[in-house]
């Protein structure tokens, strides 16, 4: 083996001390709002490309002694002889435009992103009826549009939620045909409830419409928001003039979300957790078998108590949609009837309100509700559907000490496999409701401590 130094491969030079203060110097008048920063060499090329939600204060990381240590940067902080920004509307515009620069460029320090198929994608199925947006590792060679890859899943899955609100389209993986008239009794999931989702899997918009506004999506994806943003307001005039008024004000609704995109909330408050230590799909099919349900469940919701010595109790609700967390729809409650410790009494309070009569009684229901706890916080989640006279969704608790599973119909609880998919798929929503409860708790302690 040659173990010569002409053998190794270059080191790349270190960039002139001057250059590299230069640089540092140049970031520190970055403006404070998003975008996306370029670092270049003494050549001028650029070398990495990343996004900020303030782009000062994330360029100047780089030239900081933390940098230099840190596994990811510390073979080419040393290169920077330059640095370049372009400002962003928003957050998720800047996740856009790195990706699209990092693909166009190709910086040698991104080179992680250009090839890897593990990245994550955001994918548009184009073959179907009612196109569908997915986030997914393993994309789709032909009969799909993809945008990717991205750094980070988290953040594009919280990206895909704020888009969601505006352009409305569906994430499900149900096969929509639109000639076949069964569509028309399926029941929508929750995002329909919420205006998050035009419900094509119910027939409440057409296939012209749909598509209408998957193509106002992939505009935007493509970078023309202005060009979007001039479309739509010819629509709404159009629609105005033609006395349309319903359409106009939805049109002029959503050009409002587009032109406030920075306002429609955070990266970080929508991020879903970016490693999933089950498959999710797995996890629901395995719920399917063990409940023996009729059809895959979609949404599931978990309630638990919290409580210290009796004080401040309160409890949580979180909901899950397609087997990860959906954090718009999280509630939490103060028990109000309850003195002292009483978990049965207080959980029997939360399904109550919660799941109080509506008019729409098929919307507000999850397809499985658990319960954190064994029989006896079972039986009080069902004697409050039984008080209001309601048929409860797929209905169980989870007790912790041994993991088990009880249901309404069986005396004897369902011991599943460690390993089993369905079983951590519910652990998981127990312990997200767990946290959640948690967390509320200790800002009531809070509160009640400082009085602030």
């Amino acid at each position: 083996m040659n173990t010569s130094d002409d053998a190794r491969p270059p080191k790349p030079e270190s960039a002139p001390p001057s250059l590299y203060q230069q640089a540092a110097d140049k970031v520190r008048t970055f403006p404070q709002v998003a975008g996306v920063y370029l670092m270049k060499d003494a050549a001028g090329r650029v070398i990495y490309v990343g996004k900020a939600k303030n782009l000062r204060s994330r360029a100047s990381s780089y030239f900081l002694k933390a940098a230099a240590d840190e596994r990811r940067t510390a073979n080419w902080v040393h290169e920077i002889c330059d640095a370049d920004y372009v400002e962003c509307e928003s957050e998720v515009d800047a996740l856009l435009m790195e990706s699209r620069l990092i693909k166009d460029i190709q910086p040698k320090h991104n080179k992680e992103l250009k090839d890897d198929k593990t990245f994550p994608y955001l994918m548009v199925t184009t073959h179907e009826d009612f196109p569908r947006i997915e986030v997914t590792r393993e994309p789709r060679q032909s009969g799909a549009k993809l945008y990717g890859p991205f750094a980070n899943a988290g953040a594009l899955r919280g990206a895909v939620q704020i888009l969601q609100k505006i352009f409305k389209f569906r994430t499900c993986s149900l096969d929509i045909d639109e000639h076949d008239e069964r569509w028309k009794w399926f029941r929508p999931c929750l995002l329909a409830s919420i205006h998050q989702c035009t419900a094509p899997c119910n027939f409440q918009i057409n296939k012209k419409d749909y598509r209408r506004d998957i193509r106002r999506l992939q505009m935007f994806l493509d970078g023309k928001r202005t060009s979007l943003l001039r479309q739509m307001q010819r629509e709404m005039q159009d629609a105005s003039k033609a006395l349309n008024y319903e359409k106009a004000a939805q049109i002029r609704d959503e050009i409002h979300m587009l032109e406030t995109l920075n306002e429609r909330g955070k990266l970080d408050t929508h991020v879903q957790p970016e490693v999933f230590y089950i498959d999710p799909k797995k996890g629901l099919t395995g719920l399917r078998k063990v409940l023996h349900l009729p059809a895959t469940p979609r949404t599931i919701e978990g309630i638990d108590i919290a409580h210290l010595g009796g004080g401040q109790t309160v409890a949580s609700l979180v909901q899950f949609l397609d087997g990860l967390p959906f954090k718009p729809g999280y509630r939490r409650y103060k028990i109000r009837s309850v003195q002292g410790v009483d978990d049965y009494r207080s959980i029997h309070e939360v399904v109550s309100r919660r799941f109080r009569q509506t008019e729409d009684d098929a919307v507000s229901l999850p397809d499985v509700l658990l319960i954190d706890g064994g029989r006896g916080q079972l039986q009080a989640a069902a004697a409050a559907f039984r008080d209001q006279q309601r048929t409860p969704p797929a209905l169980l608790s989870l007790a912790k000490r041994n993991e088990e599973v009880f249901t309404p119909d069986n005396d004897q609880p369902l011991r599943l496999s460690r390993h089993s998919f369905a079983l951590r798929l519910l652990q998981y929503v127990r312990d997200e409701a767990h946290r959640f409860a948690q967390h509320y708790h200790h800002i009531l302690r809070r509160k009640a401590t400082l009085g602030d």
